[in-house]
């Protein structure tokens, strides 16, 4: 039989995202950390008004109608943005941009797995450094390593806990690869790394409109990077990534702050409200500055609350690695969603008693 591939991809294994279900199912989906809200009314009134002549014409290559957007929001010049098909694009272009055979990245876990896929799918060499059993980062090992590429998730997926700015800023400092902070969940968290960008110039901050601003069917992510290190970025990007569509809701979501913080502070109440009903039902609880929990369930049945509450039409993540086999992952749905998954979870576990 003729093999396509190249031999580090026929040798990796896939990326698996969360259970997408078909729409229109009646299903309770907790498992891709989506928002539980619906966009910015004033991003879907511009999504209403998109002009056919934008369609029939090539996007801006750049995006700079939502650079210029993003620039006034976050108090950084908009040539140091760069868009992207969603942030796992931007981090694609990081990899291929700075990364090849004998090259090491290096990240702790557990994390975002896709970290992985990308490596793999360069041929680079992978350098994974668990974390302690309290989510610390191994900074010392990691500074060792010193990877051409090393990524920092924070806050981190699965765990849900934010790294400490001093020790993001001694890899920064330490590193002579490039370091990227991906903040994909900072809009429910009370501090980021933003900072360090301008200190820096090795550094990206790798941001998402998927999850604070609910558009994560509209796949637009960007980093924040000093020109110097964007200007490499740029030359691997496709031609056209943004399109016309994307572009303009998202310029107009990046610019509703009020909605998207109400947003906000609505899945936050709702997570402290979530946290406290897992602790009474003896879950273990890890603190999260995300909009999902990491939870530990009382009888280390998590593969099996897993698949009964899928019976049940309620999606929930598990992850099938080390270190994660007793553990689930949590979306922070509607309160009233909430309140169907704890019922659910209580009828399982006194039928398990």
């Amino acid at each position: 039989m003729t093999n396509f591939f190249r031999a580090n991809v026929d040798a990796m294994a896939s990326y698996v995202p969360g259970e997408q279900p078909k729409r229109g199912s009646q299903v309770i989906k907790l498992n891709s950390n989506e928002n539980p809200y619906p966009p910015s009314p004033t991003a879907l009134a511009a999504l209403q008004n998109i002009d056919g002549e934008w369609l029939r014409r090539y996007p801006e290559p750049f995006g700079d109608q939502f650079r210029h957007a993003a620039s006034q929001v976050l108090g950084v010049p908009s040539d140091w943005i760069i868009v992207g098909n969603g942030s796992d694009e931007i981090l694609n272009v990081v990899m291929r941009a700075c990364t090849e055979p004998g090259r090491k990245v290096v990240y702790p876990t557990p994390t975002y797995v896709l970290y992985r896929t990308l490596t793999e799918m360069q041929a680079a060499d992978v350098v994974e450094i668990p974390y302690s059993e309290g989510y610390q980062l191994p900074v010392a090992e990691l500074i060792a390593v010193d990877g051409a590429v090393t990524f920092i998730a924070s806050p981190n997926s699965p765990s849900g806990h934010v790294v400490p700015s001093a020790d993001l800023e001694k890899l920064a400092s330490q590193l002579s690869g490039v370091l990227v902070i991906d903040e994909a969940y900072v809009d429910f968290a009370e501090v980021d790394a933003l900072a360090l960008v301008k200190d820096y110039e090795n550094v990206i901050i790798i941001r998402t409109l998927s999850k604070g601003y609910s558009l994560a069917g509209l796949r637009l992510g960007f980093g924040i990077a000093q020109p110097k290190l964007l200007q490499g970025l740029f030359k691997v990007k496709d031609s056209y990534n943004i399109d016309a569509i994307a572009c303009t809701v998202a310029t107009v979501a990046i610019t509703d702050q009020a909605y998207k913080n109400a947003c906000v502070a609505k899945i936050k109440a709702s997570r402290t409200q979530l946290t406290k009903e897992f602790q009474q039902l003896g879950f273990q609880v890890w603190e999260s500055h995300t909009n999902f929990l990491l939870v530990q369930p009382p009888q280390q049945n998590a593969a099996y609350l897993y698949q009964k509450l899928k019976e049940q039409q309620i999606l929930i993540r598990y992850f099938p690695h080390p270190g994660l086999l007793d553990k689930l992952r949590i979306t922070i749905g509607t309160d009233e969603q909430n309140q169907i998954l704890v019922n659910a979870i209580k009828a399982l576990l006194s039928k398990t008693i």
